[in-house]
């Protein structure tokens, strides 16, 4: 089959480790034809190519700057990647015919692009649904239902939906959302595909452990706990500054925080006012000591703002789970990744308004023998239910 995958990120190499270019190897091995259309932002200041990396066929197409820009540039440019990928497609591709187009949420404005190739090419069409937009900025109050905005991103997310042959949602609480507040689409086209990856062997060395714990001067003796990744609206960073300040003086803990986002600099004030002893942040770290580091800490955090009415589900869990560590979850009620962790035996999980509940969890998991049998589990719930594989076949029961 030929596939065509759709993507706002850019997929620098198809042998990198991650969410889509796991998935994409999967199909490359199994004898499929991979073209792969991403994104090149102005600023690196190179032009729209065409070629081959490691047996997949990748559009790198010139776009507008969305990343490191502000506001203004950001939206503008994210509305126009929609004609420009379509245009590159008919320049670049227009003698390929498409089994198979493949795309992700977020953006939801790739509507002419999956309905030019799948009229032309007569194609089926798969949304990875990774994000619930608009509904979640609505959840953050970064506008009303009443704005035009919203009716204009709503109406985007519907035509998206009516697209898309089948809809592969993160969980069950996701496909539950999607059909309970779009009527119009069908049960059958809907299921469970998982977030997933190739899961790599973590080879933990202590030496090395030891030699980077003392580098960034994080205990040996205490039970750490590390969030790793965004730093934005969605995390609820409220919630963890509370968690933090309520264990400002647990002597059996210790906090690495690692990360970037929009609420970096607010909880950059909140550790510089407070002098933390058994905490720390760090915006950015060289990626070898960041994956010794958070390969070396005992225990996965993962946050959700409290508001949230629709069910995320983190990717960040697969690498705390392919790092056999536990997982701590503090969350909205409506995602259904706590009960996940905890019916997977592999973690706990609390409200993210709940900073009693998050503490007695706290104590929980400073037990040396409880940890590690969850970490177990986790490896162990990653390898049966959330590889690279199992999405593939997913994906491709529709095919047989």
């Amino acid at each position: 089959m030929n596939i065509l995958f759709l993507s706002i990120g850019r997929l620098n190499n198809i042998e990198d480790r991650g969410l889509y270019t796991d998935l994409l190897r999967q199909f490359r091995d199994n004898g499929h034809n991979v073209y792969v259309v991403s994104p090149r932002e102005k600023r690196l200041n190179k032009p729209t190519e065409y070629g081959s990396d490691n047996g997949v066929k990748f559009l790198r197409v010139r776009i507008g700057n969305i990343t490191k820009t502000n506001v203004i540039e950001k939206g503008i440019s994210t509305l126009r990647i929609e004609g420009i990928f379509l245009k590159a497609i008919k320049k670049y591709l227009h003698d390929i015919k498409f089994d198979l187009v493949i795309y992700s949420t977020p953006p939801i404005t790739f509507g002419k692009v999956i309905s030019y190739v799948k009229k032309r090419d007569n194609a089926k069409t798969y949304l990875l649904l990774k994000d619930i937009f608009p509904q979640n900025a609505v959840d953050l109050n970064m506008f009303s239902k009443k704005s035009l905005i919203y009716k204009y991103f709503r109406l985007k997310e519907q035509q998206l939906y009516s697209q898309s042959d089948f809809i592969g949602c993160m969980s069950k609480a996701n496909v539950d959302f999607v059909l309970k507040n779009n009527t119009e689409v069908s049960p059958d086209t809907v299921e469970v595909c998982p977030n997933s990856i190739e899961p790599v062997k973590i080879q933990k060395d202590e030496s090395r452990i030891r030699e980077i714990r003392e580098k960034y001067n994080i205990p040996l003796d205490k039970t750490v706990f590390i969030y790793g990744g965004n730093l934005g609206k969605p995390q609820g960073i409220d919630f963890l500054i509370e968690c933090l300040k309520a264990n400002k003086v647990n002597n059996n803990v210790y906090f690495v925080i690692a990360g970037s986002g929009t609420e970096f600099n607010k909880l950059k004030t909140f550790f510089d006012s407070e002098k933390l002893t058994n905490a720390q942040l760090f915006a950015q770290l060289p990626k070898d000591d960041y994956e010794i580091l958070a390969n070396s800490c005992d225990i996965g955090l993962i946050f959700l703002d409290k508001r949230f009415t629709i069910p995320n589900f983190p990717s960040r869990l697969l690498s705390y789970m392919q790092a056999s560590m536990p997982v701590l979850a503090a969350t909205d009620v409506n995602t259904d990744i706590g009960q996940v962790i905890e019916q997977g035996k592999f973690g706990f999980w609390c409200e993210s308004s709940d900073v009693e509940q998050f503490n007695k969890k706290i104590q929980r998991l400073c037990d040396i023998e409880l940890r590690k049998q969850l970490g177990i589990n986790a490896r162990r719930y990653l390898e049966e239910n959330y590889t690279a594989k199992h999405s593939y076949e997913i994906i491709m029961s529709h095919f047989k």
